[in-house]
């Protein structure tokens, strides 16, 4: 009888803490969540070669752009639209990165309507060499894209080496970017 008092008392026990290691096991879910940068999205296609596509240029609409053409120097790839308000945050970023002509910028316009698109970068400077227009999101879904922003880093043979979510910074651009655009460069020039 005494062994069933134990095992009673032990479950009451374990009851009665099961709350609060219910609590404790969600804080901790919590504060690994809350700790983690948002702009850093696991995607499959890091280091896979950027997804192939034949589309129509946002400023030539009688002309196509394939993937091909983004081949033979390391990029930038922005996937951006007129519509996106954090898109206007890093966008005098790109025009300097632009006028720095350093790597290419190449753009993805994403759910877009051309003439928004077009009026847009009219009043806001054109800082990508050539730019896809997605109006319907194909070719972004094929890129991953979850919203906009959002910024590639490929080299030269168009494998996608990073991938960042969100309105770029100068901290990103100068800490991470930069950096992997150069060691892609250094890594062209050695082969």
């Amino acid at each position: 009888m005494r062994g069933a008092d134990n095992m009673h008392r032990w479950q009451r026990t374990v009851l009665a803490l099961s709350p609060l290691l219910a609590l404790i096991a969600l804080l901790a879910f919590l504060g690994f969540g809350l700790g983690r940068d948002p702009s850093i999205v696991p995607s499959p296609v890091i280091g896979k070669a950027m997804p192939f596509f034949e589309q129509v240029r946002l400023d030539q609409a009688s002309r196509q752009i394939r993937s091909s053409d983004w081949l033979g120097a390391p990029a930038l790839v922005n996937v951006w639209a007129s519509w996106c308000l954090a898109c206007r945050d890093e966008h005098s970023l790109l025009m300097a990165w632009a006028a720095d002509a350093s790597y290419p910028i190449y753009g993805i316009n994403y759910k877009d309507r051309a003439s928004d698109a077009l009026r847009w970068l009219e009043h806001f400077g054109n800082p990508y060499q050539s730019i896809v227009h997605d109006e319907r999101g194909r070719v972004g879904l094929d890129w991953g894209v979850y919203g906009v922003p959002e910024t590639f880093v490929i080299d030269d043979q168009g494998i996608i080496l990073h991938k960042h979510v969100g309105p770029l910074n100068g901290e990103v651009l100068e800490e991470t970017i930069r950096p992997l655009l150069e060691r892609a460069r250094q890594k062209r020039r050695s082969a």
